[in-house]
């Protein structure tokens, strides 16, 4: 069987992300504890989309990873355990494949096309790809579980 090329799609900006981090204080993870608030800043032609999005709690924020630190690997070394090596696909690396960061950030208001949110772990304007909301019903696995964090190496 004769394999396919690899499709390519073509993606557009919405918008940006706005926050008080660069490469040297940006958190690892969007930390709801930190007193640091984000704003999304949607191009004018998308506000429409925001309609009732106030009435979530959370939304997830994906964007476009567009200061890499290094080339892809697809092994990475997850700094919150020490010597473990995971697949790039199993770790929230920044380098991957496809340079797409996902946070899920609290939704405290929107003020026409800007949304104001809990910390998100993205620099100072990073590129918006989506927002879409957090569903408690659907987006909140019981059986969830931690894969490898607190495994021995």
């Amino acid at each position: 069987m004769k394999r396919k090329s690899r499709a390519s799609a073509k993606l557009g900006f919405i918008g940006e992300i706005r926050t008080p981090y660069d490469e040297k204080n940006c958190p690892r993870f969007a930390d709801e504890s930190l007193n640091d608030e984000a704003r999304i800043i949607l191009f004018p032609e998308f506000q429409p989309g925001l309609k009732d999005l106030e009435k979530f709690n959370y939304i997830y924020v994906l964007f476009y990873l567009d200061r890499p630190h290094k080339e892809c690997s697809l092994i990475a070394h997850p700094p919150m355990a020490k010597g473990l090596e995971v697949g790039v696909f199993a770790s929230c690396s920044p380098t991957r494949p496809n340079p797409i960061g996902l946070s899920i950030v609290r939704l405290k208001k929107i003020q026409n096309n800007e949304l104001i949110t809990s910390a998100i772990d993205a620099y100072d304007h990073t590129p918006l790809l989506d927002i879409k909301p957090y569903f408690k019903h659907g987006d909140c696995k019981p059986g969830a579980n931690n894969g490898w964090i607190g495994t021995k190496t």
